[in-house]
């Protein structure tokens, strides 16, 4: 008994340490070189700097006009419009999907599952925002943002939907719930550990999101944070300690925000997950 917990208190430290290893020490050499000057900085060492510019994160702040407060006011927009339209989709969609099994749901099951596997098709999707007029718009980069993660939004709400006893609904109904109320006020409160799991996951790889705001997004006062990176790479490319001060902005407010809501993401995907 005590070679288990001797084997088991080594494993936990040796993945302490792992851990540390992958995610602070990379963390910590941006930090430390986001405050070198660029001379110091462009020799890319984890050495503490002669001098702490801290100055480089307001040169980075007012760098292209304030473009990073555009930038996150972008970002922000897009995985909030995202996500209020990938939580009111994706749960109404999970609760047909996995309380129905007539052949036309088994279809749609299918369909939405392929999602899953087939990469987006740009110049398609280019064409057909432009038909529709609203490419280059906010409201077209949240359309194709929901696209490309609903599938996976809708597999965790059908997943976790099978904890929820149809019990309840039946108890709705004789009550006299109509469909519509019986899901608003019985089925999408009990939701609440999947939806939080679902906003942090989405919000983070929405507003870490590059590629799509770059073919589908274009233009200055559309840029977003991951963007600001692309332009400082051609601006600043020598100048190793304004792109990783630039980094680091960018990366600290979805930083936060897992680290909050770690445990919940854990819950909400092993609630599924478990009684599926």
């Amino acid at each position: 008994m005590k070679k288990q917990k001797r084997l088991t208190l080594l494993g936990d430290i040796l993945g302490c340490v792992f851990g540390i290893l992958i995610f602070a020490v990379p963390f910590l050499f941006m930090l430390i070189n986001a405050l070198k000057d660029r001379k110091e900085a462009n020799l890319l060492r984890l050495s503490l700097p002669t001098e702490w510019m801290w100055s480089n994160f307001k040169e980075v702040f007012s760098a292209n006009n304030y473009q990073i407060i555009t930038a996150f006011k972008n970002s922000i927009i897009l995985t909030i419009g995202s996500l209020i339209v990938l939580i009111i989709v994706g749960s109404m969609a999970g609760y047909v999907l996995q309380r129905r099994s007539d052949r036309p749901v088994k279809i749609v099951d299918t369909l939405v599952m392929t999602g899953l596997m087939i990469p987006p098709a740009i110049l398609p999707t280019i064409w057909i925002m432009q038909g529709l007029h609203i490419y280059k718009t906010m409201f077209g980069m949240i359309m194709v943002e929901t696209a490309l993660q609903i599938p996976f939004t809708i597999m965790l709400y059908k997943g976790f939907m099978n904890t929820i006893p149809v019990e309840l609904e039946e108890a709705g109904y004789i009550d006299g719930c109509t469909r519509n109320n019986l899901f608003v006020k019985i089925i999408f409160p009990l939701l609440k550990p999947v939806t939080s799991t679902i906003i942090i996951l989405n919000a983070v790889t929405i507003f870490n999101d590059f590629t799509n705001p770059l073919y589908f997004l274009p233009g200055n006062d559309n840029v977003t944070v991951q963007l600001t990176l692309y332009n400082f790479m051609g601006r600043y490319s020598s100048s190793y300690n304004l792109l990783f001060a630039d980094v680091l902005l960018i990366t600290i407010p979805m930083l936060i925000l897992f680290l909050f809501f770690n445990k919940k993401i854990v819950d909400g995907m092993v609630a599924g997950a478990v009684k599926g």
